[in-house]
């Protein structure tokens, strides 16, 4: 944490590390030896540890990383600041509680676009969506199933969309 105090000298604004506490440097604008204010860093620590912190701390204090000096700062902003986490969408059970427009499956299957050898599908799923607006439509989904053909009595397999909307 960095301390923020006035030269006693000329009243220079200046700010050091909190490491500095209690240690004596020269004023950048007025050249004077003055002491920086503020208790030097251990002169308020706590009683050592006992036990297992106790055996421990002797190995942290002589590590390299505590002799490392770190200078941080904590950004400070005038108003609000902005959010670096975005809010996640809500399930579509509450969105649909939330909207005057409730939540609408519709289901195209690819069988039932099939006219005299044309194959109408795109078509019906186009005119559908435009029906409905991108802005009501939550979801698309392919789906693939098997029915029986009630002329051959086979087994085929075929296709289709599920569509979600507000409707």
């Amino acid at each position: 944490m960095d301390l923020s105090f006035k030269c006693p000298k000329c009243g220079q604004e200046l700010e050091v590390d909190d490491s500095g506490a209690g240690e004596e440097i020269e004023c950048p604008a007025c050249n004077q030896t003055i002491r920086i204010p503020g208790t030097p860093p251990g002169a308020g620590e706590a009683p050592p540890a006992t036990g297992w912190a106790s055996l421990s701390a002797p190995v942290i204090a002589s590590s390299a990383a505590a002799k490392v000096k770190m200078h941080l700062s904590v950004p400070v902003h005038d108003g609000p600041s902005d959010n670096l986490i975005a809010k996640p969408l809500s399930p579509l059970d509450v969105t649909a509680k939330e909207t005057d427009r409730q939540l609408r499956v519709k289901c195209i299957r690819h069988v039932d676009c099939v006219e005299v050898g044309h194959d109408r599908f795109d078509e019906t799923v186009t005119k559908f969506l435009g029906k409905i607006g991108e802005q009501h439509l939550v979801s698309i989904t392919t789906i693939s199933f098997s029915h029986i053909d009630v002329a051959s009595q086979k087994l085929l397999n075929d296709y289709g969309v599920m569509i979600v909307y507000r409707g």
